[in-house]
């Protein structure tokens, strides 16, 4: 099954969290942070005032606690307004 935004919504997968900091602390699950970086999936068409500026596949900075969570065959996506995406991550 595919999921396809409407109107100015993207769909994004949430990417992993490091497990380990960068002097190779290695972190338990209650310290590490809700990671706020997302691979696009899918993109909407846009509206009339909105320009779509990501494409599927790009890495994305959202809001901390932006969209709609969605499980769909097993898998777990996050849909948000492109307002919601702040930044490319390249």
């Amino acid at each position: 099954m595919k999921i396809k935004p409407l109107q100015d919504r993207v769909v994004v997968k949430m990417v992993e969290a490091e497990e380990t900091t960068k002097s190779g602390i290695i972190l338990t699950g209650s310290a590490k942070e809700k990671p706020e970086i997302a691979e696009v999936i899918e993109v909407g068409e846009g509206k009339k005032d909105v320009t779509m500026t990501v494409t599927k596949g790009d890495k994305v900075l959202i809001s901390k606690y932006a969209g709609t969570n969605v499980k769909l065959d097993g898998e777990e996506y996050i849909i948000v307004k492109m307002d919601d995406i702040l930044a490319i991550v390249k």
